[in-house]
């Protein structure tokens, strides 16, 4: 489709808000509809930016109620028109009229732009829940998340060195794996496999001090 004028955006005087839109007498634009649909249906460019003119501000209007936000409006309104150029000649004036026909389409419109918009907001809310770092590092914590702290202890102080002081760094004092082995001056790969083992010598002891 070639440059139209009037089509091009929507102008100061169609950029009415919702409240405003439909305040004036339609009843020339709605009669002229049926046959400007029939020349645009012909590729006629003219008739194309008359029905712009005449009738941008309440499809802008109805969009605008729906989605509530102006600029989303706006696209949703270009959208419309563009498949008014495309498909203006599926308009049957036996099964409706033209406005009816044009407002049912915005309609459809912009409830689709809310869908894709909330669709696009849950996936972010999904990604970022995702992808939260937790607090700190855990290898194995729900094995000591079962147990009471008394009896913990107690067992831990049969577990011995070194695998006892990292087992209390990482589930006692909260550090990550990466800060035992900096608090430890150790490889950070040798800090996880001493918390490691060291859970499962604890587990072992509040078993009955045979490892499994």
């Amino acid at each position: 489709m070639g440059s139209t004028t009037g089509a091009g955006s929507l102008s100061s005087t169609n950029r009415k808000d919702a409240g405003a839109v439909g305040t004036a007498d339609t009843s020339e634009t709605t009669k002229d509809l049926p046959t400007l649909m029939r020349a645009i249906s012909e590729g006629d460019q003219v008739a194309f930016a008359r029905l712009y003119d005449q009738v941008a501000s309440r499809v802008f209007g109805l969009a605008l109620r729906i989605v509530r936000d102006r600029a989303i409006a706006e696209e949703v309104t270009q959208d419309v028109f563009l498949q008014v150029w495309r498909q203006a000649g599926e308009v049957d004036p036996s099964k409706g009229s033209a406005m009816g026909w044009l407002l049912t389409l915005t309609h459809r419109r912009a409830v689709d732009r809310v869908r894709s918009e909330q669709a696009q907001s849950d996936r972010l809310h999904r990604y970022e829940s995702l992808h939260t770092t937790p607090a700190y590092d855990s290898t194995s914590e729900e094995a000591v998340g079962r147990i009471e702290a008394g009896r913990v202890q107690k067992a831990l102080a049969l577990v011995g060195e070194p695998h006892r002081t990292t087992v209390e760094l990482a589930y006692f004092s909260g550090l990550t794996h990466r800060e035992v082995a900096q608090r430890l001056d150790i490889p950070l790969g040798t800090a996880k496999t001493r918390i490691r083992d060291g859970l499962r010598k604890l587990r072992a002891q509040m078993n009955g001090g045979e490892e499994k």
